[in-house]
């Protein structure tokens, strides 16, 4: 073989070995950044802020509802 093309295939088979050398250390650092963040932390607290707010307020509704129609048979009696 040619030792121009033997030289061309090292230096392109390098340069893509580096690029996804550098890609694959990208990926790791944000995946590290990611698991660092307090932001899943805050979400699942939100969440469980959500469930409650929307638990409290369905058993207010239905207390509501249970006072007016009791007033209503009352009224109808």
């Amino acid at each position: 073989m040619n030792l121009a093309l033997i030289h061309d295939r090292l230096y392109i088979k390098s340069f893509w070995e580096n690029r996804i050398n550098a890609d694959n250390q990208h990926a790791e650092s944000e995946e590290q950044r990611m698991n660092k963040s307090a932001l899943k932390k805050l979400r699942g607290e939100w969440i469980v802020r959500l469930e409650n707010r929307n638990k409290n307020l369905k058993k207010l509704n239905d207390s509501f509802v249970k006072k007016a129609r009791m007033e209503k048979s009352a009224d109808q009696t």
